[in-house]
């Protein structure tokens, strides 16, 4: 088998400890680029696996030329669902996720790397100097602040699609992951309420090569209701409690002021208050049953775990002294 190193490309028997996973939709202008600096990064032994999503343009061609292995979809499904056959296929132990559009620079996956030994999912959240247009800033500032108030930790960049996390992680929850841009959401959401570490590194993004394939009314608009819909699935009291409450005091208000205004009590009253206690309850058996979607907990390092983390900490102990933010 093929697997990149230190010295260059190199054939082993045994798999990489690193596969490195570029979901791409037409990007033969960038795939080519970001792969060869990939293989110029210093690594333990590691695979590059892009995915081609139906790409009518040499994307998977140029990208086997630059030393990638490559799976194809048969048509255009989703960047989600890229990045679903990329954890399927995946070989290493660990996964590391970025754009094939040049955004990322592969020579901050290292600093993702370091941290992996003691996080589960360490993500590259894009800093001020970033490359980025400025309805992206805001929209994701927006999502980041939303998104905290459901996971009840504070997340730094909700959207990167530059992360690090152990495969059996990812294929404990990619099922979970929508087929559109939305699978960062998911997974951190999913990591964070299901008790796994997560640790954020500032990285500097650059301005994509060609076309973005994100429209941003319409994409924005989903991606709220795909926060909810996740919400629902991880915490869904976050979203009865507050709805619950709205009727309670809506109804308590209105018994009040027809009370001190006719002397009497009305129906709609009684509707709101018993509502927000119906709401209240459909909350608590959402709860459990997100609980015991969850329950299985963390897998606990086992030897395999053990050996790579030590590769990982060796070789890359100087960079875990990075300003942390984590859970």
């Amino acid at each position: 088998m093929l697997v990149h190193g230190q010295y260059g490309l190199i054939t082993l028997m045994s798999e990489p400890l690193i596969s490195i996973i570029i979901p791409a939709f037409n990007e033969q202008g960038a795939i080519a680029e970001t792969v060869g600096q990939i293989t110029r990064v210093d690594l333990p032994a590691f695979e590059i696996l892009v995915v081609d999503d139906g790409s009518s343009d040499n994307t998977a061609a140029n990208a086997e030329a630059a030393g990638a292995r490559v799976v194809r979809h048969p048509y255009n499904i989703g960047n989600g669902a890229a990045v679903k056959t990329g954890i399927r296929n995946a070989r290493g132990q660990v996964c590391v996720f970025l754009d094939g559009d040049g955004q990322h620079d592969p020579n901050d996956i290292p600093r993702l790397l370091a941290h992996i030994p003691r996080y589960h999912m360490v993500v590259g959240a894009r800093s001020r100097g970033s490359e980025t247009h400025w309805h992206r800033d805001l929209a994701n500032f927006v999502y980041n602040k939303f998104a905290s108030f459901i996971a009840e930790f504070q997340i730094e960049d909700l959207t990167s699609g530059f992360r690090a996390m152990r495969r059996e992680d990812a294929r404990r929850f990619c099922d979970m992951f929508p087929n559109g841009f939305s699978y960062p959401t998911t997974s951190t959401l999913a990591f964070i309420r299901s008790g796994r570490s997560v640790r954020y590194i500032p990285i500097k993004t650059r301005y994509r090569l060609g076309k973005s394939k994100i429209r941003l009314i319409h994409d924005g608009l989903e991606f709220f209701l795909i926060i909810i819909k996740i919400a629902m699935s991880f915490s869904p009291l976050r979203v009865f409690i507050p709805v619950a409450s709205f009727l309670f005091f809506l109804g308590l208000g209105r018994y009040i002021y027809t009370y001190f205004l006719f002397g009497q009590f009305t129906n709609m009253s009684h509707l709101l208050m018993n509502s927000s206690v119906i709401v209240f309850m459909l909350g608590l058996i959402a709860e459990q049953i997100a609980s015991l979607r969850l329950e299985k907990g963390d897998k606990l390092f086992g030897v395999e775990d053990e050996t790579l983390f030590h590769v990982l900490s060796e070789k890359y102990n100087e960079l875990e002294s990075e300003p942390r933010t984590d859970r």
